[in-house]
């Protein structure tokens, strides 16, 4: 029979990690008071304030749930191991073992909830891809990082909402803006914030040469009430109205109620064209802005405090925090963390946890807030043109 005593001793002082970093005792008693809450007549009296409660609830409940089963689980594999050991039944062993590995991957997976330390982290994700240099691929390599976002946000569980685009001259888009919901959403997809370079041969080009394109992704908070975190003039902004455009289908207005919003003082720029009337996409506009200028405002004032002047690059050489290589090799290789993966076509497909895992844990250990110098908004940097043939 073998020995699982150590296993399970390493399972118990993970859990007794768990409790520290989860912040048990905390939401245990703040748990009470938010069922208290959400049981009164009148909340929905301040919608925001009910969704506020009720998502605050239900992230203590999803928490407090987990660490229990945790716990139960750990008791009830101990128990067994320690009949097995008494009446030396070596034929529970494989059970045994099967429970050990399981309880550890899940602690694996919930010890990297631990961390997510930014202020924002449990949020919705406000995004934008924006094609640079390399003319067409750019704006193809474009689309394909959109369908990557989306097969990633769906093995995860979460919502990937388009809410705007803008179609390439030949494929592909020229700028794509959407919303990644679910908890966590922002605290993931901050790894993604930045320029992601691609090379590969050019089903674009005639010759068959490889190609070199540059694509920018910007990553916010999404914010449900703008007025809570941000204070925004509107003499600072500029408000156009257009017809949606797109594939078409039955959400797609025909009339001119799509919504740009420019903020003149950054040119920070916002769409929205999926809503039903020009009224909300104007709100989910506004929405989306906040949290653009937010993250600005947060990287304006490390940038003082570091004593750096935020050097702004073009969407290009130089400047990619991830390189997706498909010829003449096959390689994915963040340029911050050094993970690197051979397998492309995975990455592609939506396999992106082990970057954003190692770029999570690499931002601990570095003490890094958020993106990487030079790696600003799309809207501070803005995208070159051109074609990069090799």
């Amino acid at each position: 029979m073998q020995d699982f005593s150590d296993d399970l001793r390493r399972l118990r002082g993970r859990l007794e990690e768990a409790e520290v970093y989860l912040r048990v005792e905390a939401l245990r008693a703040r748990r009470p008071q938010l069922e208290a809450e959400s049981s009164r007549p009148d909340l929905w009296e301040v919608p925001e304030r009910a969704r506020a409660v009720t998502s605050e609830l239900a992230s203590i409940s999803e928490d407090l749930t987990r660490f229990d089963r945790l716990a139960a689980d750990i008791s009830d594999v101990e128990t067994l191991n320690q009949l097995a050991v008494e009446e030396g039944d070596e034929s529970e062993e494989a059970e045994i073992a099967r429970l050990v590995s399981d309880i550890g991957a899940r602690f694996d997976e919930l010890e990297v909830r631990s961390l997510f330390t930014g202020e924002f982290d449990e949020r919705d994700a406000v995004c934008q891809i924006k094609s640079g240099e390399g003319g067409t691929d750019s704006q193809d390599w474009a689309e394909m990082l959109l369908r990557m976002y989306r097969r990633w946000a769906e093995r995860r569980g979460f919502d990937l909402e388009v809410t705007a685009l803008s179609e390439g001259t030949e494929a592909g888009f020229s700028s794509v803006d959407f919303l990644v919901k679910g908890r966590g959403a922002y605290g993931w997809m901050r790894s993604e914030h930045g320029v992601h370079r691609l090379v590969r041969i050019s089903p674009f080009n005639n010759e068959g040469k490889r190609q070199t394109a540059f694509t920018a992704v910007d990553v916010a908070p999404f914010f449900e009430d703008v007025a809570d975190e941000v204070v925004i003039d509107e003499k600072d902004l500029r408000v156009d109205t257009y017809r949606s455009s797109g594939a078409g289908g039955q959400h797609v207005n025909v009339t001119d109620s799509a919504v740009r919003i420019t903020h003149l003082p950054t040119g920070i720029v916002t769409s929205c064209q999926n809503e039903r009337s020009q009224h909300q996409n104007k709100e989910r506009a506004m929405q989306m802005l906040s949290g653009k200028l937010l993250n600005l405002e947060r990287k304006r004032r490390s940038d003082e405090i570091a004593g750096i002047k935020g050097e702004q690059r073009k969407v290009g050489f130089g400047s990619q925090i991830r390189s997706y290589v498909m010829q003449p090799y096959q390689m994915v290789r963040d340029q911050r963390t050094r993970y690197e993966t051979p397998n492309v076509d995975a990455v592609l497909g939506g396999g992106l946890d082990p970057f954003m895992e190692s770029w999570l844990r690499w931002s601990r250990a570095s003490g890094a807030a958020g993106p990487v110098e030079g790696a600003g908004t799309v809207a501070e940097r803005g995208p070159a043109a051109g074609g990069v043939s090799e």
